[in-house]
């Protein structure tokens, strides 16, 4: 059947309790609202399955059916071949340290690992950290004409001693997506493998770490509808070949199981089985019908077409104001920009703006949003950080336009910038 990509947005809004409170919230890059069936999933286990896995008697077997049911929504959302490839942890923060704890055996001094100074510090301290067996850091640097990652400059960075090259798909500043895909076929034609920080991404679009052929692929649930938990794809085979993280008899074929120390959160977990839901059923109302996996593709397909008017109405007023200076692209080039958008005031204090926005009711954030090296790097410290506005498929075009009557009011409307008050 033919799918519109018009989201039926009322029931979108209809899901998300946390939207019933007055507040318009602009700040989902640090954290989304929750799907009312995501909670509905954590009561059920904790109500009707808390128990410890791995026992005999029937209680014990729903457990552990909840969490395999939890890797197989995992594996379905990323489009992963199988639910051993998920590893839980709590943030994504945690995944990729442990990611990086978990690779030590293979690597030895003079091993090189590329990051991005454009990545969120969870994928940069955590590798920086093998600096102390003699592992060698280099940093692929961002083009601040275009805010692009250029391949043509990774290539000189790249050796046969490149191991691991690490990037992000959407910086939580810059807003624009990375050709992940292009990316990885670069790295693997010279040897090397590829992680992923995706936390920027994975509320906005579909997944699919087959056709990317990434290594490993890391993002937070609480950014991507659900409670405070985080979740890693790797590749099967090289999740077998990391260290063990667990107890002494984790062997390394004890795949998740070695990479989740304490045994995963089971009811955090389960509440992937919520959003997974709740993504079909919007697949469903677009007039998808299918694979569950088809589903969820039309859903994101309705979501990047929603939150494509949002970028645009947001960016075209921001290019209307002579005071201003959008941090990233100023266009949304083919749908390459989610609605992270990221902005200073000439002569403002950007936290003086956030503080003033409070009293509308809208919440939006300021900073450098632990992209601390990037944010250096654009001269954000001048202005006290960026303000962000970060929106995702459940805001309408009326909350973007009380945010900027609301910024008119604040800054005034003239768009003059104001001298001074940095």
């Amino acid at each position: 059947m033919e799918t519109q990509t018009k989201l039926d947005i009322d029931f979108v809004r209809s899901q998300f309790p946390g939207l019933e409170h007055g507040w318009t919230f602009f700040d989902n890059a640090g954290g989304s609202q929750i799907l009312k069936r995501a909670v509905e999933r954590i009561n059920t286990f904790l109500y009707d399955k808390n128990v410890q896995i791995g026992g005999s008697y029937d209680v014990s077997q729903q457990a552990a059916k909840a969490l395999l049911d939890a890797r197989e929504a995992a594996m379905h959302l990323v489009n992963a071949a199988r639910p051993e490839e998920i590893v839980f942890g709590s943030s994504t923060t945690v995944l990729i340290q442990n990611l990086a704890r978990a690779m030590r055996s293979q690597l030895k001094a003079g091993d090189e690992i590329i990051v991005t100074i454009s990545d969120h510090e969870s994928n940069i301290g955590p590798w920086d950290g093998l600096r102390d067996m003699g592992v060698i850091i280099k940093f692929w640097p961002l083009d601040t004409r275009t805010y692009e990652l250029d391949i043509a400059d990774l290539v000189p960075l790249m050796s046969e001693r490149t191991k691991l090259v690490c990037v992000t798909h959407v910086s939580n500043i810059l807003g624009a997506i990375n050709p992940v895909a292009d990316i990885a076929r670069f790295v693997h034609e010279r040897g090397a493998r590829i992680c992923v920080d995706a936390v920027a991404y994975a509320p906005h679009r579909a997944i699919d770490v087959v056709a990317w052929d990434v290594d490993y692929y890391v993002f937070s649930l609480y950014k991507t509808y659900g409670p405070h938990y985080a979740m890693m794809y790797g590749k099967y085979d090289h999740l077998l070949e990391l260290d063990p993280l667990y107890h002494f008899f984790y062997g390394r074929d004890k795949v998740p199981g070695k990479l989740e120390p304490g045994n995963p959160n089971y009811e955090l977990a389960y509440s992937l089985t919520g959003i997974v839901d709740y993504l079909c059923e919007l697949g469903e109302k677009t007039g998808a019908t299918g694979s569950q996996r088809e589903r969820i593709v039309a859903a994101f397909d309705a979501i990047a077409v929603q939150e494509n008017a949002l970028t645009e109405r947001l960016l075209s007023y921001l290019r209307s104001r002579n005071d201003c200076r959008i941090i990233g692209e100023t266009t949304n080039r083919n749908g390459r920009r989610i609605p992270t958008i990221s902005f200073v005031f000439e002569g403002r204090d950007s936290e003086d703006i956030c503080k003033a926005m409070d009293a509308y009711r809208i919440a939006i954030r300021f900073g450098d949003f632990h992209a601390r090296r990037l944010g250096d790097h654009l001269g954000l410290p001048q202005y006290n950080g960026a303000v962000r506005v970060s929106m995702v498929h459940y805001n309408t075009i009326a909350e973007v336009d009380r945010l900027t009557s609301a910024l008119d009011e604040i800054l005034g409307r003239d768009g003059v910038a104001r001298k001074g008050a940095v």
